[in-house]
């Protein structure tokens, strides 16, 4: 209820979701009865079924993240209580993140093995696939050991859910050497290299784009001003593009030859495309989505996190972490 669009994005999203699904596909609305109920009578929902839960209070994105915790009410921390009481296995939210996370922890607790949780979010690649970066903002100060946390989480995420073999781990630097950096990365940078991780050494910026690494790893603070300037590209190239179309009869002409390569330009760098970022190390699925995420990001959020949930990411996760604390103790 909390986005800036409002529960109509959400509950056509989510009617997608069922409808496009090629497997069975249960979704849970949880905001204003009334309000869900109107949005949902202009769908066609070919037999499929949509279960609705009302939640009274409405956080903004304004509001303070503890109201996650004192707006009981709310549809953010209704949902997560759903998925505590089992009625759900997963959590796909675009409203307040830090009310989310609040929530999340309030509700469900951490993982095993896990000190903070992170937010992951998608880039794309030069090579066409995908570079996970944690964390994106929930954990602006770190400690070493939650960069190795963040990067056993992203490992696991992205093995399972998209699809890479052995992902490569990079931690984001100033330098690819070893010798740059603060000395979070300093020691980060020793504990990764002695971990069973796929540690590919120091990445810079450019190489998140370039697919040096498949995971990349920082403190969230510089996760998120990497976050939202990378928001700002699709509108920054869209805006050139279309100033430069403008100049001329020829390079209208030109636009015109290129058309499907401008389309294929724009959907690399929507972020509807990705879904949202799963929030990793909650004891259970949580994606957060953009506040005004169209129904398409919602549909692409909805399976992705339920494909985490059938890979059983979150146990996996416990796993890895467990193995990665015994062979650290040992080899000290």
């Amino acid at each position: 209820m909390g986005g800036d669009l409002g529960p109509a994005a959400c509950v056509e999203g989510a009617v997608q979701a069922i409808t496009e699904a090629s497997y069975d596909l249960d979704v849970t609305l949880v905001g204003d009865e009334r309000l869900l109920r109107k949005e949902i009578r202009q769908f066609d929902l070919n037999g499929s079924h949509i279960d609705l839960v009302h939640a009274s209070d409405v956080i903004s994105m304004h509001d303070p993240a503890t109201d996650g915790i004192r707006k009981k009410n709310s549809s953010i921390g209704v949902a997560m209580r759903l998925m505590r009481e089992n009625h759900g296995d997963a959590v796909v939210s675009t409203g307040n993140t830090g009310a989310v996370m609040a929530a999340g922890l309030a509700h469900l607790g951490r993982l095993k093995g896990v000190s903070r949780p992170a937010i992951a979010c998608l880039f794309p690649h030069d090579g066409g696939g995908k570079t996970l970066l944690v964390d994106a903002g929930a954990n602006p100060v770190c400690k070493p050991q939650n960069l190795m946390e963040f990067a056993v989480m992203g490992s696991v995420y992205a093995s399972q859910v998209i699809g890479v073999n052995t992902p490569r781990v990079g931690l984001l630097s100033i330098g690819e050497e070893a010798t740059k950096g603060t000395d979070l990365i300093f020691e980060s940078h020793r504990i990764l290299t002695n971990s069973e991780l796929n540690f590919v050494g120091n990445v810079e910026g450019r190489d998140i784009l370039s697919g040096r690494a498949d995971v990349v790893v920082c403190d969230g603070y510089v996760g998120n001003v990497l976050l939202k300037f990378a928001e700002s590209l699709q509108s920054f190239l869209t805006n050139a593009v279309r100033r430069q179309i403008s100049s001329n009869y020829f390079s209208k002409a030109g636009a015109m030859l290129m058309g499907p390569f401008l389309r294929r330009m724009k959907k690399t760098f929507d972020y509807a495309e990705y879904g949202g970022a799963p929030l990793l190390g909650l004891n259970g699925m949580c994606m957060i989505c953009h506040g005004s995420s169209p129904p398409k990001a919602i549909k692409n959020a909805i399976w992705a996190v339920e494909k985490g949930f059938d890979q059983g990411v979150n146990l996996l996760i416990s796993e890895a972490l467990e193995r990665a604390k015994t062979a650290r103790v040992v080899k000290e």
